[in-house]
């Protein structure tokens, strides 16, 4: 009987920590694609325009 119920309960984690998996890959997130919250998730459209400017400037 307790060996029935300790394979229960081990069935309800993994079945558990499956769904979260599931969850988490088609969950929305914000940010970057990542999804790790780093500087990524911030376009800096400034930053980019000085270097194509300074491309455009070396290529002349």
């Amino acid at each position: 009987m307790i060996q029935e119920i300790i394979i229960f309960v081990i069935f309800l984690v993994a079945a558990f920590y499956i769904a979260r998996v599931l969850y988490r890959s088609f969950a929305v997130k914000s940010g970057c694609a990542k999804g790790c919250g780093g500087a990524c998730s911030s376009i800096d459209f400034k930053k980019i325009q000085r270097e194509l400017d300074q491309k455009a400037a070396t290529v002349k």
